[in-house]
């Protein structure tokens, strides 16, 4: 047997792909919804790049567009098939859908994965119902106890969205989840994934609720024409947070970021609302100093 220093090193690569429809975000599966595309690095891939594209697009036939590198992943206990794998992560944003009835690939909501990210409707009750007592039983020291506070607060406010891995691997550590290998999967806790996707994803989750914030990336999600609703409803379901209506207006007004299209639409169920696109210039002139779009509470 190979001592760890001498054990080979397989290059992974995976994909966090992620689309909107109706309001909810979605990450494309495979497996029944346990696996993201993945795939090993190989000599005929020129790039990094190169190669989670043509893994995903030959494992889900669903070509890639805006990609960036979201993380490496090289812990010692990744192991698989005698070899030390280290993982490179992507981040990809999509407009486009397979079609619904297919099984795999599959796009699932990634709320299935954390239920308790989605605070659109106020307080997840999973939070208050099984999360927050559970680790209150946990953190027997003080050190604990501040993670728990830091993270989770008591599960009725003082949220921070962007903490969606941290407080992943808290749960991990604390064995609530089925990752940890010490409890079965629970609904309450969310759809487990094999290997750790499902830590991937939340690194996914993560980056894409703090990039929202400061680079108009949420554009890459959107059809080419939209309301400002839509475009509301699309922020808002990502950082799993309502949003002030007249707020989140204002700062799109003053960053320059849409235009009126000149056309209106008649499917809001209500008044005609006017339809907007996203200024292509915004992102030459701001390609370097991001957008400025933070999230904005009702107060």
């Amino acid at each position: 047997m190979k001592s760890p220093a001498t054990s080979p090193v397989v290059i992974e690569l995976n994909a966090v792909l992620v689309a909107l429809t109706a309001n909810q975000p979605l990450v494309l599966t495979l497996e029944d919804g346990t696996v993201l595309p993945s795939g090993p690095f190989e000599s005929e891939h020129p790039t990094l790049q190169a190669g989670v594209r043509a893994w995903v697009e030959r494992q889900t036939q669903h070509p890639l567009g805006y990609v960036e590198q979201l993380y490496t992943f090289a812990d010692r206990n990744r192991v698989g098939a005698g070899a030390r794998v280290v993982s490179i992560s992507y981040l990809g944003l999509t407009r486009e859908r397979l079609s619904a009835g297919a099984r795999d690939p599959e796009w699932r909501n990634w709320y299935r994965y954390f239920p308790w990210e989605d605070w659109r409707t106020g307080a997840p009750p999973v939070l208050r119902q099984s999360i927050v007592p559970r680790l209150g039983r946990w953190a027997d020291t003080r050190e604990r106890q501040e993670r728990v506070e830091a993270n989770f607060g008591d599960g009725k406010e003082r949220w921070n969205e962007e903490l969606v891995l941290q407080r992943y691997e808290l749960l991990h550590e604390a064995g609530l989840i089925a990752e940890a290998g010490k409890t079965a999967a629970d609904p309450m806790t969310g759809m487990p994934m094999r290997h750790d996707h499902r830590r991937i994803l939340a690194t996914g989750i993560a980056r894409l609720r703090a990039k929202i914030k400061y680079r108009p990336v949420v554009f890459e999600l959107m059809p080419p024409q939209f309301t400002l609703l839509q475009l509301q409803r699309a922020v808002e379901a990502l950082a799993g947070q309502n949003l002030h209506k007249q707020n989140f207006r204002r700062l799109i007004d003053q960053q320059g970021l849409v235009e009126e299209t000149g056309a209106i639409s008649s499917e809001t169920g209500g008044r005609p609302a006017k339809l907007f696109r996203f200024r292509q210039s915004v992102l030459l002139e701001r390609a370097v100093g991001g957008s400025k779009l933070p999230l904005s509470r009702p107060t």
